[in-house]
């Protein structure tokens, strides 16, 4: 039984072909500035960065909580979310 699943192509990480999307989320939900690149707070989830995998939202949560955040939380967005 193979184990590739089109969904997880290291060949091709970036053409989203899954709904899900899961964000960052401590008081509000995170966001990257574009001025500086550094993280910010957002009401809305659809406006926070989104992550592609669970394990992707995991690893950067894991790392700021590491690093002296605030708590960061891995939340699943419902609803629909647009492919990339």
């Amino acid at each position: 039984m193979p184990v590739w699943a089109p969904e997880i192509d290291p060949a091709h990480p970036l053409e989203c072909t899954q709904a899900k999307r899961y964000v960052l989320q401590r008081l509000s939900y995170v966001s990257i500035r574009p001025d500086d690149q550094g993280l910010g707070d957002v009401s809305d989830p659809m406006a926070a960065y989104l992550f592609h995998t669970h394990e992707a939202a995991q690893r950067a949560a894991g790392e700021l909580n590491r690093l002296g955040g605030d708590g960061f939380d891995v939340v699943k967005v419902e609803g629909p979310v647009a492919l990339c």
